[in-house]
This record gives C-alpha cells, structure tokens and sequence, in this order.
C-alpha cells in the first residue's frame, strides 16, 4: 500500500508570516540560488492553497523522472533549513531568545576564564530579565553569579552579595509559584466551563464559584508580577462571562486591556492573549448593548500588529465574525457587503478550510441575503449545504435548510420549491427538529408558491406574524431558527413592501436609539 505523502513540509511554510518568509529567502541568498530545488520547493508550496504532492514534484523536477529517496531528502533539507532561519529570526526579534544567547555568550567567556566580561554581560541581561519578567532566566544569571565569585574564591563577594542574592532568588521562586498557581486555576475553569456545561442555574454558578473561591482570586495584591495580575483579570472576566454578569465581564476585560497596554514591551512579544481580551471585550460590548463602542474596538483589533501567522489569523477571524455580527444587527448590509468583499481578498492568505465553517457560512448568506443578492446567497448556500458533516455548529445545517426554502421563494423557483420542501421535512424530522415554527414557515411558503392574490398572500403574511407574536410568550416553541434569522422582520418586509434590511433598521434605532 503506497504511503500517504506527508504534509509536514507545507504545514511549516504555511504557518510563516509575511516578514518570517522574507527573512528566510535573506536567510538563504536567493538572489544568486533561484535555481536551487529547495527554493523552487519552497514557492511552489508558499503557492499552493491546497497540499497537492504530485504539483510540487512537476514544479520542482518536470516531467525528468525522480527517485522517491531524493525527493524525500530534498524536503528534509528544506524543513531544516526553514527551522535554521526561524530561529536567527527569533533571535532578533524574541527577548526570550536575547537571553539565551547572552546567556551562552556568559558561558563561552568563563570557559576563557574572562569573568569581569561574564559579570558585564550578566548585568545587562539582568536589567533585562526584570524588565521583561523573564523568571527562569533571573534564576540561571543569580547562579551564575555565586558560580564565578565561587571558581574566582571571592569570598568579599560572596560575604557582602550572598544575603542579597538569596532574597533575589527567593522572591524570583515564589513569582514563578504563583503565577503557575493561577495558570492551573485558569485551566481548571477552562475544564470546567466545558465539561460541567450540561450542568444548570445555582449548581453550575456554584462548580464555577468553588474555582474562583482559591485566595489568590479574593486579593488582587497577591498577584506579585504582571503575568500574575494579567491572569487574575483573564480567570475573573471568564468567570463573569460564564455566570452572565455581563456588567462584571465588561469592567474586567477592559481592566485587563488597559493593564496589558500598560507593559507595551512584554505585549510586543505576545499579542494572543491581548486579541483574545479585545475579543472578549466586543463579546461584552455585544451583550450590553454597546454598539457604537464596538465599532471603535473593530478599528482597534483590526491595528493590533501580529507577531506571529497565528496571531495574523486570530486577528482575521475575530474582527469578520464580529463586524458581520454588527452588521446584521444593524441591518447595515451595504457595511456588509464591503465586509464580505474585503475578508474575501484578505482571507486568501490564510488555508480555505479554516473559513469553510457553518458560523462563517452563516454569516456570508445573512449579509447576501439583506443586501437583496439574493442569486449569490444562493451559491453561498449551496456551498454551506455541502460543508462536510463536522460537530461545528450543527444547529447552523439546520437553520440554512429553512433559509435554503426562503431564498428560493425570493427567487421565484416555485416549481423547485416543491422538492425542496419535502426533503427539508425529511431532514428536520430525521433529527427531530421539525418544530412548531419551522412547520409554519414551511406552510407558508408552500401557500405562497400556489401563486395566491396579492390581498391573499398579505392576509398570509399577517396570519403567521400574529401566530409568531402568540408564540413568542411560549419559550418552549422558541427555536434556535428564530434566534438566528430575524423571521419577524423578514415578515413585517413582505406585509409593508419594505426591504428586509429596511425593517432590520428601524428595529435596530426603536431597540437602541442612543447607538442608532
């Protein structure tokens, strides 16, 4: 049985920034090795949007026939070289990395026995290991220190330094206990918030209240470093999140920006848990109505510079999935559709699997759909429809079967439509998801197919909107459906002559008129 070629190599050149492929082609002098095979391996693969084995071998050897060994070799090599590059790159660009090396440098002075030059360089990486709160490497340069005063027998030293550099190492050993301390909380609430989910009301708050009882979460003074205070906001901002104090979650993560933005040498190093927080703050901004400030934060995620293609992508799909969001609340599709252009373009840098999701899907069909553009929500449907089956959102494939009858009655495909209706009952009933409203729905549009008088299909129209508005005092009948398509508004269009996003509109400015 042949072997499944491996995607190793095209995962690594993948996951390379902009900057970090630009390094490596500096790294290897391309200007006088574009004939090389590993430099045509590699912008062959940089290229590609899918991992496709057999291309990159035409690419690299035409149609000369090649042996499997050599073709492996040259991408061992390649990965290699990749790693080689990576690592002068962060060399330069990650303090963790200065330190090592100014470490290293400590130790080739001392094998030469030049020990004032070992205590000049460990001083300054001190300076620096404190200022960017690099604990481990505090540790190594205070043991260096004893180790040359002990190999140089300066027992002055020692006698006026050894007192001073216990307490240095103490107070290095409890920071690093206690932010491993509130890392585990932070992971322990993390587990639970997943597998105690099925628990509900007071139980649930009280599993979750039992985490965040630690002491270290009753007296913020506790936290000792920054690491440790950044964890104290994330651990109680996630809490408030999860018990609905939207209020709490809301100061908490805006405390956690302002003290993230507070060391913007150590953010420089790491931006994920920086996106994360203003995530977490549109997320909060979202649930208390705060609208116009999310418009500011979007402008504000979408500036962040990433320091890695993770952080790249992070920044991508957070800022699309919540500008959408905003947009369809507002009913501002225009907005939208300009979203929608530019995430198109920009999402080209990226893998196409990590956008072919039901949440994604969603939202390019709702936009489509408010915009009126109604052939190309079609085919964003379509493409919806034929998702693989994955656990992701499962109650979206649901959803876009009834949007599937909507859109094609927008499009006037009655004579499909008949079709489509059964197998949609099929499909809701199989998975035993055809409930009172999507019942209705589907009656609806199978009465509107039947070309009925334009008096008749109003009469219609207001029939189920009235039946809706009974409904809705019944949570039981209430349907994910109805939470993710505004039926309502796509009724009330119908009944005045209005457009969808129209209606959208006017209940966005009643519903919130100070952020209209």
């Amino acid at each position: 049985m042949p072997k499944t070629p491996s995607s190793k190599l095209y995962n690594l050149v993948k996951s390379l920034s902009g900057s970090e492929k630009r390094y490596f082609k500096i790294f290897v002098g391309t200007q006088s090795l574009k004939d090389n095979k590993y430099i045509l391996l590699f912008d062959a693969i940089d290229t590609q949007d899918e991992f496709n084995e057999d291309a990159l071998k035409m690419v690299v050897y035409g149609t000369t026939e090649i042996q499997s060994r050599k073709y492996s070799e040259l991408k061992a090599y390649l990965y290699d070289l990749i790693l080689k590059s990576l690592q002068a790159y962060d060399e330069k660009s990650s303090i963790g990395y200065r330190l090592k090396n100014m470490l290293k440098s400590v130790q080739a002075l001392f094998r030469r026995s030049l020990f004032e030059d070992c205590l000049d360089h460990l001083a300054k990486a001190k300076k620096l290991a404190y200022k960017y709160e690099q604990f481990t490497a505090i540790l190594e340069i205070l043991s260096w220190e004893k180790h040359i005063a002990y190999t140089r027998a300066d027992i002055d030293f020692l006698d006026k330094e050894l007192e001073r550099i216990d307490a240095e190492e103490k107070d290095t050993l409890k920071r690093l206990r206690t932010i491993s301390e509130y890392r585990n909380i932070f992971f322990r609430l993390l587990v639970s918030l997943r597998k105690d989910a099925s628990l509900r009301g007071e139980a649930y708050k009280e599993k979750l209240g039992s985490i965040v009882a630690n002491p270290l979460l009753q007296d913020y003074i506790l936290a000792d470093s920054h690491q440790a205070r950044v964890l104290y906001f994330r651990i109680l901002s996630i809490y408030n999140l999860a018990i609905s104090d939207f209020r709490k979650f809301y100061d908490l993560s805006k405390t956690l920006i302002d003290l993230m933005e507070s060391r913007k040498h150590i953010l420089k190093e790491d931006v994920s848990e920086y996106i994360s927080a203003y995530n977490n703050l549109l997320l909060s901004c979202g649930k208390l109505g705060y609208f116009k400030e999310i418009d500011y934060l979007l402008q504000k995620m979408h500036a962040i510079n990433p320091v890695s293609k993770d952080d790249e992508l992070k920044i991508h799909r957070q800022y699309y999935q919540n500008k959408f969001s905003l947009c369809i609340l507002k009913g501002d599709f225009e907005e939208g559709i300009n979203a929608l252009s530019i995430h198109f373009k920009e999402k080209k840098k990226f893998p196409s699997k990590l956008f072919a999701t039901n949440t994604f899907y969603y939202n390019y069909f709702y936009i489509a759909f408010g915009a009126n553009q109604f052939e190309r929500a079609l085919e964003l449907l379509n493409e919806w429809l034929n998702l693989p089956n994955t656990v992701e959102r499962q109650d979206l494939q649901i959803v876009a079967r009834i949007l599937n009858l909507l859109v094609h009655y927008e499009l006037g495909n009655y004579a499909l439509l008949e079709h489509l209706i059964r197998s949609t009952q099929r499909y809701l009933k199989k998975r035993n998801k055809l409930n009172e409203v999507e019942r209705k729905i589907i009656n609806l549009i199978k009465k509107a197919t039947e070309t009925p008088s334009k008096k008749d299909l109003r009469e219609a129209y207001e029939e189920l909107k009235n039946e809706f508005e009974d409904l809705s005092q019944r949570p039981p009948t209430k349907t994910f459906f109805t939470k993710a398509f505004d039926i309502m508004a796509w009724l009330e269009s119908k009944i005045e002559g209005k457009t969808f996003a129209e209606i959208l509109q006017r209940k966005f400015k009643t519903q919130f008129p100070d952020q209209a």
